[in-house]
């Protein structure tokens, strides 16, 4: 306190001083004083420094060094005062500026010569900074890790004041600012500083591949400068199981390879039952080089080494089946599961069982079904058809209303319903239901049936006979069977060779816990049908069947025989009464005045063919005609391979005559009178009449047999010579009847080369 008093005292005796007008001098003083400032290397600064009534000398000071009191501060050439001395400015210019130019600066004068008092300047500090080299990774370029394997990056700034700041980017772009050591280290100049980051980084597998990068700034550059590094992370599998469909199909349930196409299943999407099922195993890993191993509900499949597996018949066993690939490298293993949902029909895991309750009990029928999904269940009771339950159990109190029948139906969309029954008995005293009058025959053995239905079932049946009780001890004559039967017992009484004395009335006991009934039943004999009638009627029966069979087969035969033949053939025809086929030219047409032709094809039509070298037709296939001209008859016989050799016969005799025919389809005429047909025509001659038509006359030639029986009689009353004779029609004749229904036309080897003619019509 007493020190600072003094201060005080001493200036104000100081402003007395300056102030008084006795005084003949005026103090120097500072207009401007210089003040802390901050320049980066290679920057210019200016330290001001201005004086008013200046009358010493005037110097700057560095860490309390003079600089020098000329303008040009020769010695330090990048020091200069700047300004005037008119201004009274002395201010310091440095450049460039340099670290070492880091120091405190003064501007100080001295005394004056009238003894003005020396002044001083306030300290100013100039702060040089210097930006840090680029950054650098220790690690290079290059790191390798392994998954979840730490590891250390390490990134150096070196020469920064202040040290330099870094930051630590991954290759995803995120701003790392966890697991980061950071140290700063001086310079052996104590002004500049070294700064090191090291980044312990856990890789994972979206490490791999990318690069992480190093920044480093100050405040004399914020200007980033980054050096990157790409990390190779060796990975174990990454692993992810498919479910893929295809088309319903495959059998006996295996799994294997690889299968057939199919579509990728969304998730919680249903697989049918009994369809292929393909499931693929996809894996990303590095090293690449992988083994796959496949799993069902942890159990392994044997040959399951690949990336695929089919369930080629896939069925209720594999629902909620878990399907499981894991997948290895040199890294390690990985896997991955699907859960399989399978969908198929209802059915029963436990059926409803028929239960017998007394009257007011609680009873409780179950129905489980198993499906997927989950059936809709409903409880019917019968015979009203009244639904009395929607659950898997039913459960309610037994009366005389409730006791009966009941269905458990099960119902899941895109399958078949499917139902149960299960009866709730009433329990009671037994009631007897069989037929009161039954029958059978004497000397046979004759049955009697008691049915009562009982609830609880029968203790005991009992029949007794004419006040007798029937028993094992009444002889050989009777047995007796007790069979259960659903709500109740059957009991049959057996007589072996019964005989009228059997027959008569019998009663039949049921007892139970709960009582007894009684039913009297009436055993009577009817009259037996004897062997003789028996028999009659068996043969009677062979024999009608026997008949109807002949019947049936000649009906099929005459269908087969009357089948009529195509219309390219016979250009006009009828069915006769015998299934033959009647051409006739109308006495109307100019060509049919000298005869009637009746064509009868009873052999069946022959097709078109190479008959000269791929067939030669059997004599049923021949065609037998009859003409009748003035009151005889003349047969026809149509013989292909006649017709061949007739046809070369007329080629030369056109040749010779120069006379141009057309030939009938019916290759030979023979007039006979009771003889055999025997004839080949070897040559043939044509005859005209008057008026230009042909005539049949006969010639003599040689003949061999060409009839389908070796002869052929004639019905002719009128005698006549054998004669053979070869018709021949003249163009003008031919042109009044459609060719195409020749069978001429038909076949290409009777066709002569130079007809031009329109196609034969489709027979139908």
């Amino acid at each position: 306190m007493l020190h600072t008093m003094q201060l005080l005292l001493l200036a104000t005796i100081v402003g007395m001083v300056r102030s008084s007008p006795y005084t003949s001098y005026q103090n120097q003083r500072f207009a401007m004083e210089p003040q802390d400032q901050t320049a980066v290397v290679g920057a210019r600064v200016t330290l001001p420094c201005r004086v008013i009534n200046k009358q010493g000398t005037l110097q700057w000071t560095k860490d309390d060094f003079g600089l020098g009191t000329s303008r040009d501060l020769s010695g330090f050439e990048r020091y200069a005062m700047v300004g005037s001395d008119e201004e009274g400015d002395y201010s310091l210019d440095i450049y460039p500026v340099m670290l070492d130019d880091d120091a405190r600066y003064q501007c100080q004068v001295s005394p004056g010569p009238e003894g003005q008092p020396a002044i001083r300047s306030t300290f100013a500090g100039l702060t040089v900074l210097v930006p840090p080299e680029a950054p650098k990774i220790t690690q290079g370029d290059v790191i390798y890790a392994t998954e979840d394997r730490k590891v250390e990056i390490e990134c150096v700034s070196v020469g920064g004041k202040p040290a330099a700041e870094i930051t630590w980017i991954d290759g995803l772009g995120n701003v790392l600012t966890d697991n980061i050591e950071y140290t700063v280290i001086p310079l052996p100049d104590q002004r500049r500083f070294t700064a090191k980051s090291v980044l312990r980084l856990t890789p994972k597998k979206e490490h791999h591949n990318t690069n992480f990068s190093c920044q480093a700034q100050n405040t004399a550059d914020r200007t980033y400068r980054s050096a990157k590094i790409r990390v190779e992370v060796k990975y174990a599998p990454k692993v992810k199981v498919n479910v893929m469909g295809s088309l319903p199909g495959g059998a006996g349930g295996s799994v294997g390879g690889a299968g057939g196409g199919s579509v990728h299943m969304s998730t919680g999407s249903r697989i049918v039952e009994h369809s292929q099922v393909r499931l693929e195993c996809r894996a990303d890993a590095n090293p690449s080089d992988v083994r796959y191993r496949w799993f069902i509900n942890d159990e392994p499949i044997i040959g399951g080494q690949k990336t695929e597996m089919v369930i080629r018949n896939v069925t209720r066993k594999f629902h909620d089946a878990i399907v499981k690939c894991e997948v290895q490298n040199s890294v390690g293993k990985s896997e991955d599961s699907e859960t399989l949902d399978i969908s198929y029909a209802p059915s029963f895991r436990q059926r409803p069982q028929s239960m017998e309750a007394d009257v007011g009990s609680v009873v409780s029928l179950t129905c489980e079904v198993d499906s997927n999904p989950q059936p809709e269940i409903v409880w019917i009771q019968h015979p009203s058809d009244r639904v009395v339950g929607t659950s898997t159990n039913l459960t309610f109190s037994v009366s005389n209303e409730t006791a009966g029948r009941y269905y458990c139906k099960a119902n899941v969309p895109g399958y078949a319903e499917i139902s149960a029954d299960a009866y709730v008995y009433l329990k009671g005293s037994p009631a007897i239901g069989s037929q009161r009058t039954q029958y059978g025959l004497v000397g046979d053995t004759a049955r009697i049936e008691c049915f009562a239905s009982s609830v609880p079932r029968a203790r005991h049946v009992s029949w007794t006979f004419n006040g007798q009780e029937i028993s094992s001890e009444s002889g050989h004559d009777y047995s007796i069977l007790v069979d259960a039967v659903p709500g109740g017992v059957k009991s049959t009484l057996i007589i072996r060779d019964s005989q009228a004395y059997h027959y008569g009335k019998y009663n039949c006991t049921v007892v139970n816990d709960y009582g007894n009934d009684v039913a009297e039943i009436q055993l009577q004999a009817k009259k037996s049908v004897s062997l003789l009638m028996t028999i009659v009627g068996g043969i009677s029966v062979v024999a009608f069947l026997l008949v109807l069979t002949i019947l049936v087969v000649v009906y099929i035969k005459c269908k087969k025989r009357t089948k009529l033949p195509p219309a390219d053939v016979i250009s006009e025809h009828q069915i006769t009464k015998n299934g033959g086929v009647s051409c006739k030219l109308e006495p109307g047409d100019r060509t049919s005045n000298y005869s009637d032709l009746k064509v009868d094809i009873s052999g069946g039509y022959v097709p078109y063919g190479d008959y000269s070298t791929h067939y030669s037709p059997p004599p049923q296939y021949l065609t037998t005609c009859s003409t009748k001209s003035n009151g005889s008859s003349t047969i026809m016989q149509n013989n292909h391979q006649n017709q061949l050799q007739l046809q070369q016969q007329q080629q030369q005799s056109h040749h010779q005559h120069h006379t141009q025919t057309t030939t009938l389809p019916m290759t030979f005429l023979t007039n006979s009178s009771g003889g055999s047909l025997t004839g080949s025509i070897i040559g043939s001659r044509e005859i005209r009449q008057d008026n230009g038509l042909p005539s049949l006359q006969s010639t003599t030639a040689s003949v061999v047999s060409s009839s389908p029986n070796g002869s052929c009689s004639n019905q002719s009353t009128t005698a006549a010579t054998t004669t053979t004779t070869h018709v021949v029609v003249p163009s003008s004749m031919a042109l009044s009847v459609d060719p195409r229904y020749s069978a001429i036309y038909g076949n290409p080897y009777l066709r002569s080369s130079n007809s031009s003619l329109l196609p034969p019509p489709t027979a139908v």
